[in-house]
């Protein structure tokens, strides 16, 4: 998995290539927490994202709470297995998601 960050003034970008697995998933949270104070703007990019566990979305439950005191938070360019995950979990229907 690859982890790309794009910061632009308060806001930042947080694009990820790869299967956001359990063992993965530690790499985007090292990002997040790495650049999150200050942001009041968190976009993920999860275009080039296939497959998603539970310790993904953690991650997003996590940023969400932060993001919820800060700004805002959404997930764009979700593809359709990961659209899936998201909806099945009730994720969709409380988080800023579009798919792509």
């Amino acid at each position: 998995m690859t982890v790309t960050t794009d910061l632009d003034g308060t806001k930042l970008t947080v694009a990820v290539e790869g299967k956001l697995g359990t063992t993965s998933a530690a790499e985007l949270e090292k990002a997040v927490k790495a650049n999150i104070d200050g942001i009041t703007e968190m976009v993920f990019d999860l275009e080039k994202v296939d497959y998603i566990a539970s310790a993904g979305l953690r991650i997003f439950l996590s940023t969400a709470k932060v993001m919820k005191k800060q700004g805002s938070m959404k997930i764009i360019h979700v593809t359709g297995p990961v659209m899936d995950v998201f909806t099945f979990t009730g994720m969709a229907d409380v988080m800023d998601i579009e798919k792509l």
